[in-house]
């Protein structure tokens, strides 16, 4: 009673209203903004994910080409062992590296997330 009195006292109550409807609206901005957000990330990972797997086959195939090609030279089981081997040294090479790895791709996570907030305040 005292507050809704006030509030008509010092002509308030719309201001109050102005700014409670104001807040709402910024909270549907936000929802939306991250809906598309969220759905600008998944098509990204969409696409991500089917180059994955087109490059997947790709080195796939690539390997068994050049493992028949070295089988003629070394034999059979000596091309497909040649390239398994080459394939034992990228993933040792990855494995001992792991961590460099992880921090450059982590940093360049951060730094495409630093430009994306750069262009959400200047945009």
């Amino acid at each position: 009673m005292l507050k809704e009195t006030l509030l008509k006292f010092f002509k308030l109550e719309g201001l109050v209203d102005n700014l409670t409807g104001y807040i709402e609206t910024r909270l549907e901005l936000v929802k939306h903004e991250l809906k598309e957000d969220i759905a600008r990330a998944m098509a990204k990972v969409a696409i991500v994910g089917v180059i994955v797997i087109f490059f997947a086959l790709f080195i796939l195939f690539l390997s068994v080409t050049a493992a028949y090609l070295l089988a003629e030279a070394v034999g059979v089981y000596g091309g497909f062992g040649i390239v398994a081997g080459v394939y034992l040294l990228l993933v040792l090479i990855l494995i001992f590296f792991r961590e460099p790895i992880g921090q450059r791709i982590e940093q360049e996570i951060k730094k495409s997330f630093r430009q994306k907030k750069d262009q959400d305040g200047n945009g």
